[in-house]
C-alpha cells in the first residue's frame, strides 16, 4: 500500500511538471513574433532608397524553417517585379523591403502573420510557417513626383 501511494505521488509530480513545461511551450509559441531584417550586403553608394509606390525588381530565394527551398527567382533568370506597399506581395515583404538600395541584399525572417498565416500556401508552404527570404534588390523604378 505504501509503495503504491509513493508511486502514485511520483506519477502525479511527473504529470504536474510535464503540464507546466507544456504550458510554457504553448505560451511561447503563441507569443507574437516580429519581422526580422538582416542586411547582408550594402552598396557603397545609395542615391535612391526604396519606398512605398516604387516598382521593385527583386531576386529572391524562399526557404522554410528546416531549410527546404520553396521558391526562387534565380533559376528563372528574371527578377520578380512588383509595386512596394500595394499588397501585391506578402506583408513581410511590403514592410521588410522599405529603405533598400539597388544592389543591397537582405535576409528576411517573416512570421506567419506577415506571410500566409494559419492557412499556409499548400502544397509548398505549410500551415503557420515562418519563412526566410534572401532578397537582392536589382532595380528601383520610381514615377517622377509632381
Amino acid at each position: 500500500m505504501k509503495t503504491t501511494l509513493l508511486n502514485l505521488c511520483k506519477i502525479a509530480l511527473f504529470l504536474l511538471i510535464l503540464m507546466t513545461l507544456f504550458e510554457h511551450v504553448v505560451v511561447a509559441s503563441d507569443a507574437p513574433r516580429k519581422l526580422q531584417i538582416g542586411v547582408k550586403k550594402r552598396p557603397a553608394e545609395c542615391p535612391t532608397k526604396s519606398k512605398k509606390g516604387d516598382l521593385l525588381h527583386m531576386h529572391y530565394t524562399g526557404t522554410l524553417d528546416d531549410g527546404t527551398e520553396f521558391d526562387s527567382s534565380i533559376p528563372r533568370g528574371n527578377p520578380l517585379t512588383f509595386t512596394l506597399g500595394s499588397g501585391q506581395v506578402i506583408k513581410g515583404w511590403d514592410q521588410g523591403l522599405i529603405g533598400m538600395c539597388e544592389g543591397e541584399q537582405r535576409k528576411l525572417v517573416i512570421p506567419p502573420e506577415l506571410a500566409y498565416g494559419e492557412a499556409g500556401a499548400p502544397p509548398k508552404i505549410p500551415k503557420s510557417a515562418t519563412l526566410t527570404f534572401h532578397v537582392d534588390l536589382v532595380k528601383i523604378e520610381r514615377k517622377d513626383e509632381l
